[in-house]
């Protein structure tokens, strides 16, 4: 490491490296011939880490210290990924620079002067007026400005936090996941990670928290002081605090995080985020998280209704002679908008034509940039022969308790609650046999308005002697906007649960065999093949 001069003050920071590359580019600018100079230089209010090789500077590497973040790949291996300025919402952090250090000294040097660089450089910037600037906070830095402001504006009204309080499956849950679990709660530092209405940090009082710390960005925050300072005898040993929880102080450590921080398909409005910066930030070595768990699950599910009512939507298109405009030529493009919405609604589980598969994020060690891609390998088996029309998704959540454990699911067949379930349609249906493997991919990418695009791909593979060495049958795929869905859900189910009917045998991940019998249903056409002239026009 050589500095220009000592301190930071003076603006200028130089490391040798043994090779950078760039993350989309097979190639590297090694230190065999000349070695690889990183470079930190602040020049007036612009601050910029640069690389050089042979005194010169490589094109295209140079990252703002400022909106960047450094990983830890290995002992002598760092990614810097930096915010893209891009208007796309494909991905949040779209420039990736693999760095490899010499030897793992040098590797915890550099990510010392990295943070301290941010740190006092980067957040003191003299400004012309004298005044000093705080740098963005990691919320800011992923987020664009407008998706923030709508955000924290609904959640700043009193009518959804009544929605969210008046959904007894996901309340009563809470309540009962903290009071069965006194003995966790008892004389302990609590902290609710966007608080809301500040109900769950009540909860916590009741169970004996020694002191609760009700975090919460939204104007929600003025609504939970009065709700909190109207109930005294818990009120005292709560304090709310207005701020992100990125950016807020606390006098203290916290030994329990509690939040409701789930979104639509768990991760939704990209809270669970902010839930895992809680934890790095304020939580105890060992401290306990409620919830601690989530688990996604999938299945696939046919829905003929579903199907023809999303295709329909995009008829209005195929007019021609609509006040002597000819509509057709968006008519495909209307079709592909109306598919590109996931469903969110609640469905019969006879809908799902195999047993679910789930995906866990266990909150006490996954970390923050582990949610900003996810990717989920898709293999089922079908229990019918029918149509698939996409993927049915739901989650579920685990309190674990020291006394209780408890499960917060949204499962179809379950207690519906406001997350409903969500199903991503196909607009080109595939073709299954009982028995037949349906294999895929889901791949969810987060970007800047708070929520992710979806990538779904489902093939049906060759059943049958022989199928081992057969290849892919049929595949489809679709791309979707889970910040943009179809709620659906004020409209009536056409399928009613038979008496005994148990849904959680259907839902069971570790059954063999999924019980989808056609004459339990008032119309046994649901699950059979149309005729060739029926779907012409859909396809």
């Amino acid at each position: 490491m050589e500095e220009g001069s000592a301190g930071l003050k003076h603006k200028h920071l130089e490391f040798t490296l043994a090779a950078v590359s760039e993350l989309s580019s097979s190639s590297a600018s090694s230190s065999s011939s000349a070695p690889v100079i990183a470079r930190f230089s602040a020049d007036g209010e612009v601050a910029e880490l640069r690389f050089h090789k042979d005194s010169e500077l490589i094109d295209g590497f140079s990252v703002n210290p400022g909106t960047s973040q450094l990983f830890k790949l290995g002992p002598v291996q760092s990614l810097c990924v930096s915010n893209s300025s891009d208007t796309n919402k494909e991905i949040s952090y779209s420039r990736g620079v693999t760095i490899q250090f010499r030897n793992e000294e040098e590797s915890r040097n550099f990510h010392s002067a990295f943070e301290q660089w941010q740190k006092e450089v980067i957040q003191g910037t003299n400004l012309p007026n004298g005044a000093i600037s705080d740098s963005k906070s990691k919320f800011d830095t992923k987020i664009e400005p407008s998706s923030a402001k709508m955000y924290f504006h609904y959640y700043g009204q009193l009518l959804h936090q009544q929605n969210m309080l008046q959904d007894y499956v996901r309340t009563g849950t809470y309540y009962a996941a903290v009071i069965e679990n006194r003995a966790d709660f008892t004389g302990r530092v609590v902290v609710d990670v966007g608080a809301g209405s500040g109900i769950l940090s009540l909860f916590a009082a009741q169970a004996g928290a020694k002191h609760v710390y009700a975090v919460e960005a939204s104007e929600m925050a003025e609504y939970a002081g009065k709700l909190i300072a109207g109930n005294p005898s818990l009120g005292q040993r709560i304090t709310v605090i207005k701020g992100k929880i990125e950016e807020v102080e606390l006098p203290e450590k916290a030994d329990i995080l509690i939040s409701e921080p789930m979104g639509t398909l768990l991760v939704n409005e990209r809270m669970l985020e902010s839930y895992i910066i809680a934890r790095d930030r304020f939580l105890v070595p060992n401290g306990k998280m409620f919830p601690s768990i989530g688990r996604i699950h999938m299945a696939p599910f046919s829905d003929e209704y579903l199907f023809v009512e999303i295709a329909n939507k995009a008829l209005f298109w195929q007019q021609q002679n609509y006040f002597g405009v000819d509509l057709t030529p968006l008519y495909g493009s209307a079709f592909q908008g109306y598919f590109s919405q996931p469903v969110v609604d609640a469905f019969d589980p006879r809908f799902l034509v195999s047993p679910p598969i789930s995906h866990v994020f266990n909150f006490n060690e996954i970390k923050e940039e582990d949610l900003y891609e996810i990717d989920i390998p898709l293999k089922f088996i079908a229990s019918v022969g029918t149509r698939v029309h996409g993927l049915a998704c739901w989650f579920d959540v685990l309190f674990n308790g020291s006394t209780v454990q408890r499960w917060l699911t949204t499962a179809p067949g379950a207690p519906t609650t406001h997350w409903y379930q969500i199903r991503c349609v196909l607009s080109q249906p595939i073709y299954v046999m009982a028995g037949q493997e349906i294999t895929g991919r889901l791949h969810m990418v987060a970007h800047n308005a708070q929520s992710y695009t979806i990538h779904l791909t489902l093939s049906a593979k060759m059943w049958g002697p022989g199928a081992e060495q057969g290849g892919i049958l049929q595949t489809s795929s679709c791309k979707l906007d889970l910040k943009e869905p179809y709620y659906r859900m004020s409209q009536l189910q056409p399928y009613a649960l038979a008496q005994d009917q148990q849904p959680h045998q259907l839902l069971e991940p570790q059954a063999q065999d999924l019980p989808v019998h056609t004459d339990d249903l008032e119309e046994a056409e649901l699950f059979q093949q149309p005729s060739e002239h029926s779907g012409a026009q859909l396809q």
